[in-house]
């Protein structure tokens, strides 16, 4: 195979990787036009292993596709066989992975949160955000519902959300607690 269709084919392979990353912040009334743009993976570095079918980006890592924006130190996209995809995105030290995206609902509704380390598995619809989680909504710059844990998770086959106080995923009991804050709804003043 010619090396101008070998790297043709990694770049078909990245964007077709990058695409299922984003369907999972999809999930938390992401805006729908999304769905519909292309992704554009940058990285200062990265290297395909064909054989492996792994591919690891590094250096200040910025996914983006139409409204959402994810930063991270360090991509590894795996495919695990067949059509099955899985994504980590992970932090420098001292430093955390974060994602920004319109939601649909209104002019000015924003989901943003950062962790030390984001996964997602297109198979299961599941992205987890792992280590320092931290989900904020926004109407225009208002925080209007945060939720943080040492790990949260969104199942979006099922509708389910999950916080634990560990970054295994499981509840240990004394280990530390997780926070939901809602804040009031503000009424606007009539003209």
């Amino acid at each position: 195979m010619e090396l101008h269709q070998i790297s043709r084919n990694l770049r078909v392979r990245l964007l077709c990787l990058g695409a299922i990353l984003f369907c999972a912040v999809q999930s938390a009334y992401a805006e729908k036009a999304d769905s519909l743009k292309e992704t554009q993976i940058d990285a200062e570095n990265l290297k395909h292993d064909g054989k492996l079918n792994i591919t690891t980006l590094t250096g200040d890592v910025v996914l983006t596709r139409g409204t959402l924006v994810v930063r991270a130190s360090r991509a590894v996209l795996t495919e695990l066989g067949g059509r099955q995809k899985n994504a980590q995105l992970f932090s420098s030290p001292g430093k955390l992975a974060s994602f920004r995206q319109k939601r649909d609902g209104g002019e000015n509704l924003w989901v943003e949160g950062e962790a030390e380390r984001i996964e997602y598995n297109d198979k299961t619809e599941e992205v987890k955000f792992i280590s320092k989680a931290k989900i904020r909504y926004l109407e225009e710059k208002k925080v209007t519902q945060e939720q943080e844990g040492e790990f949260l998770s969104y199942d979006s086959l099922n509708d389910v959300f999950l916080a634990t106080n560990t970054s295994s995923g499981q509840r240990v009991p004394g280990a530390g607690r997780v926070k939901l804050t809602i804040q009031p709804k503000t009424e606007k003043p009539a003209n």
